[in-house]
Formats: structure tokens, sequence, C-alpha cells
């Protein structure tokens, strides 16, 4: 393929989530805040948009989330206070986050399901294509997930999602695809997709996992997007249209992805994720992992 696409800047994040799985943590607490060893888990996932090239970052928040919008914004009073201790590398660390990339916000008023969040983004996204990132699945910083979905959007056009194979009877918690093969390894055409189908009635065992790169053409398939399932209206619904009608905003692709992901919004995995991502910390993870092997021993 050398057919080239417009290059694409901006990401979406979705964040106006409750986080009902994590109350009472989150009842005054927006669970993006919640922490993974020691950043927000939000951090993590506005680091990944940086690093494939995005650095114009749209925030979908709602009510009590604007924590979220005081830790990307700068903090004179703490870095004063760390400047005149002399304490450069907490300095470093506060200033990273304000530093990372260009930061808007946007509420979702009600909420009415993730397709509605991605359409509170079409104001400021405008004609161009954009990343959209859920902020549950945080995905590991050497498993460049996302740069790769651009580089087939450059490639290819249309829309492209992040797909997993998951054991078929997990299907059920998932988007799930119909595919074609392509001539790339990692790449597949998506020809359906059905939102959390039974196992017995799923095309197949690829997942939806939280990254998207998305035709702007969804906006106004959004617009007209009935709720779906849970009384929510639904992304996958639309892209589903996509999927029928490359027509509409070109077609819609899936990258395979087979690498590291931790998803933080389920209680037993995000225990996991922070054990996980402090065991390969250079500053934390030697003595973690010692400890850690003891008290297998001990008490497993």
């Amino acid at each position: 393929m050398t057919q080239s696409h417009p290059r694409i800047s901006k990401a979406v994040i979705p964040a106006a989530g409750l986080g009902t799985r994590f109350l009472p943590a989150t009842k005054a607490t927006p669970k993006e805040m919640l922490p993974v060893v020691d950043k927000p888990a939000i951090q993590y996932v506005v680091e990944e948009a940086v690093s494939a090239g995005l650095d114009d970052v749209l925030m979908i928040t709602g009510r009590n989330k604007r924590p979220l919008e005081d830790h990307f914004d700068r903090n004179y009073e703490l870095e004063s206070a760390l400047q005149k201790k002399g304490d450069a590398d907490r300095l470093a660390k506060v200033q990273e986050s304000s530093d990372l990339a260009t930061m808007h916000y946007v509420r979702q008023g009600d909420p009415k399901g993730l397709g509605h969040a991605v359409l509170c983004a079409a104001p400021h996204v405008g004609h161009e294509p954009f990343a959209v990132l859920l902020g549950d699945d945080l995905i590991d910083p050497r498993d460049p997930l996302l740069r790769r979905m651009v580089e087939v959007q450059a490639q290819r056009g249309g829309s492209v999602i992040a797909l997993m194979e998951v054991a078929p009877e997990q299907i059920h918690l998932y988007g799930c695809a119909a595919v074609d093969l392509t001539e790339d390894s990692d790449t597949v055409r998506v020809t359906g997709l059905v939102e959390k189908p039974d196992p017995a009635d799923a095309p197949s065992n690829y997942a939806v996992i939280g990254r998207y790169v998305l035709d702007p053409h969804i906006f106004g398939i959004l617009r007209t997007t009935e709720p779906g399932r849970g009384g929510e209206i639904q992304l996958t619904d639309a892209l589903q249209q996509l999927a029928d009608d490359e027509k509409i905003g070109g077609p819609v692709h899936g990258v395979v992805f087979k690498g590291r992901r931790y998803d933080t919004g389920d209680r037993g995995d995000y225990l996991r994720a922070i054990v996980r991502l402090a065991c390969e910390r250079e500053d934390l993870g030697p003595d973690f992992r010692t400890w850690l092997r003891s008290y297998v021993a001990e008490e497993m």
C-alpha cells in the first residue's frame, strides 16, 4: 500500500464514567486517578497517545472529574516547595504531567454511552481522523499498538480498531469482530461487529479492546444511531455501519494485538497490573520481586 491519508494529531479520551466497580474508593476520586504504582492510570494513557505522535488531547469528562484537569495543570505552590527543598527528581515528576500534551476538556453531560462520549468530541476534532483511547486499557509502552494503528490508517484510510484474541467463553465481555485476512499478518479487514455476543453467536474470538483510530464520518453516523445494548449509544453499532458500506467513510480494519495489556477497569486485573508494572520497574522491581517470591512461598 502506498496511498497516504491525512496525518492524525488528535486523541480523544472518554473519562466520564462513574467507576462504580471501585466504590467506595471512587465516591470522591475519579477512577482514572487511582494510582498504578505511583502514577494515576490516566497519565499512562496520555503518555501512550503522545508517544504515538498525538499531542492534542481532548478528555471527555463529567461531574466530579475536576482532579483530572488539576493533574495535567501546573501546581505552582507544590513546584515552588520542591524547588526550595532542592528536590529536583520529584519536581521533574510533578512537571512531567503538565508538559505532556496540549490538553482540552469537555463534559459529556448525560451518560449515554461510549458512542455519545465520542460524539462530544466532534466540534474539537472537526474533519480529521482521530484516535480514541479508553482509560481502562493500559498498553505497555514497549508494545506500540497505537503507533501501528496510526500507520495502518495512514496506509489504508477509513477506521482502525484494536483486536485481541480471547478465549471463546470470554467473548461475551467484549465487542466482537467478524474479519477477513489481509496480506499483513497483524491486520484484518473487519466485516461485522457485535457488542457482547453470547459465545454461541459470536462470529470469532477477536475481541475489540479500547483503542480506535476513526474516520470523522463516524460523527454523522453517531448522530443518528439509536440506543443499543444497555440503552446506550454504542460505538460498535456505528462502526458496523462503516464496515457495511465503506463508501461512507472508508473501510474498517483491525490490528491484532499480541502484546502486554493491563485492564484497570476490573479490581483483580487492576491489582495484577500494579504487581506486573512494579516488578518491571528498575527502581522498585528487584526488592519487590524478592519480597513477592518470599510472600508466595510462605503464604501460598
